[in-house]
C-alpha cells in the first residue's frame, strides 16, 4: 500500500503540472481527493485490512500526501492567477500615442499679440515684476498722494518696492536707456488687490506698447490700433475711441470695438450698447518726456495699454477669467 501511495503522489503532481486552466484542476482534484470516489479515499478504505501495526504507519503516509497533492493544487492555481493578471503586450502593434501639452491660452493670445505689433516694427521689450514706485508711478506723471494712485490698489514690499500694478515702467526703463526712435511693447504680469470675480484677478498679464520719434501723430496710434483690432478680430469689427483720462498721456482715448459676440446689436455681454473697450490709450505726456531727458519739443509719442486675458476673453467667447488659472484640463484642451 505504500508503494501505491508514492504512484499515487506522483501521478497527482504530473497531471497537475500539466494542467491548461481552472476547470482541469477542479477535475483533478475530485479525481484524487474527492470524498466519495477519490483515489486517495479509496486507498485509505482498505487500511482496514492491514495488520494493526502497519496501520498508523501508512495512515501518516497517506496524510502526507494528501497534503503534498493540496499544495501543489494551490500553487498552480496561484500561477495561473498571476498569469491571468499580466497584460498581454503584442509587441507588433503600434505603441499608444502620448497624449500631448497645449500652450495656455493666454500665452497663446500673448504670442498672437506679440506677432501683430512685429509685424508693425515693434520689438519685445520686458522689465522686473517687483518695482520702485518711481518707476511704476512718479516717471509717469503719479507723483506721490497723486489721486490717480488709488486706481493702482497696489501690493507694497520692504524698502520701497512693490509688485508693478501695469507694464508701464518698462517705457521709462527703456526710454533712459535709448534714444528715438522707438517702438517696443512691454507684455508681462501685473498686480493688484483686485477682489476675485468674474473680470478680477489679483494677477493678470497686460502688454504696454510705445512709439517715439520725430512728428509722430495721434492718426499714427489710431491707425496702428486699428490695423491691431482687425487682426486680432476680424476686418468686420468696427473700433471707437472715447475721450478719457490717464496720468501719463494726453489727450487719452479708451478703445472700444464693436461687440464680438453680437456683432454690434446689442446683448448681455456688451450690456446692449453693442460695444465693448478692450485698451487705453493717448500721446505721450510731456512731463514724461522731461522725466527721461527728451525734448517734448522734438519728440512725441503714443502708448497704449491692454489686458491679455481680456483679449482672450473676447476672442475666445470665454464669460470668466478664474477658468485661466484653474489648471482644469477639461478647460485647456479646448485650445
Amino acid at each position: 500500500m505504500r508503494r501505491e501511495l508514492d504512484k499515487l503522489r506522483s501521478l497527482a503532481k504530473g497531471r497537475i503540472e500539466g494542467a491548461k486552466n481552472r476547470e482541469e484542476i477542479e477535475r483533478i482534484r475530485i479525481e484524487f481527493l474527492g470524498r466519495k470516489q477519490g483515489k486517495l479515499k479509496q486507498i485509505l478504505n482498505r487500511i482496514k485490512e492491514l495488520p494493526l501495526e502497519e496501520r498508523p504507519v501508512v495512515g501518516k503516509l497517506a496524510n502526507e500526501v494528501k497534503e503534498e497533492i493540496q499544495r501543489a493544487l494551490e500553487r498552480k492555481l496561484k500561477e495561473m492567477k498571476r498569469e491571468e493578471e499580466e497584460e498581454y503586450v503584442d509587441v507588433t502593434l503600434p505603441g499608444k500615442k502620448p497624449s500631448l501639452g497645449k500652450l495656455h491660452p493666454i500665452t497663446q493670445t500673448l504670442k498672437e499679440i506679440e506677432k501683430i505689433f512685429s509685424s508693425l516694427g515693434f520689438q519685445v521689450a520686458r522689465g522686473p515684476e517687483m518695482e520702485t514706485e518711481y518707476y511704476n508711478f512718479e516717471a509717469l506723471n503719479m507723483p506721490r498722494h497723486h489721486p490717480a494712485r488709488d486706481e493702482y490698489d497696489s501690493f507694497y514690499l520692504d524698502n520701497g518696492y512693490l509688485l508693478r500694478s501695469h507694464t508701464s515702467p518698462v517705457q521709462i526703463r527703456v526710454m533712459e536707456r535709448q534714444s528715438p526712435p522707438i517702438r517696443i511693447i512691454a507684455p508681462g504680469k501685473c498686480y493688484r488687490r483686485d477682489a476675485v470675480d468674474s473680470s478680477h484677478f489679483p494677477m493678470f498679464h497686460q502688454v504696454e506698447g510705445l512709439a517715439v520719434d520725430k512728428n509722430i501723430t495721434f492718426s499714427h496710434l489710431k491707425g496702428c490700433l486699428t490695423y491691431f483690432v482687425h487682426r486680432m478680430f476680424g476686418r468686420d469689427t468696427k473700433v471707437r475711441f472715447r475721450p478719457s483720462f490717464f496720468p501719463f498721456t494726453e489727450p487719452s482715448a479708451e478703445v472700444d470695438i464693436s461687440c464680438v459676440i453680437c456683432k454690434g446689436k446689442g446683448c448681455r455681454v456688451c450690456s446692449g450698447k453693442g460695444w465693448l473697450e478692450i485698451l487705453g490709450s493717448g500721446m505721450v505726456d510731456p512731463e514724461v518726456f522731461k522725466k527721461v531727458g527728451y525734448d517734448p519739443e522734438v519728440y512725441q509719442g503714443f502708448a497704449f495699454g491692454m489686458g491679455v486675458e481680456r483679449i482672450c476673453m473676447l476672442k475666445y467667447g470665454i464669460d470668466d477669467i478664474r477658468l485661466f488659472f484653474q489648471n482644469d484640463l477639461r478647460f485647456l484642451k479646448q485650445f
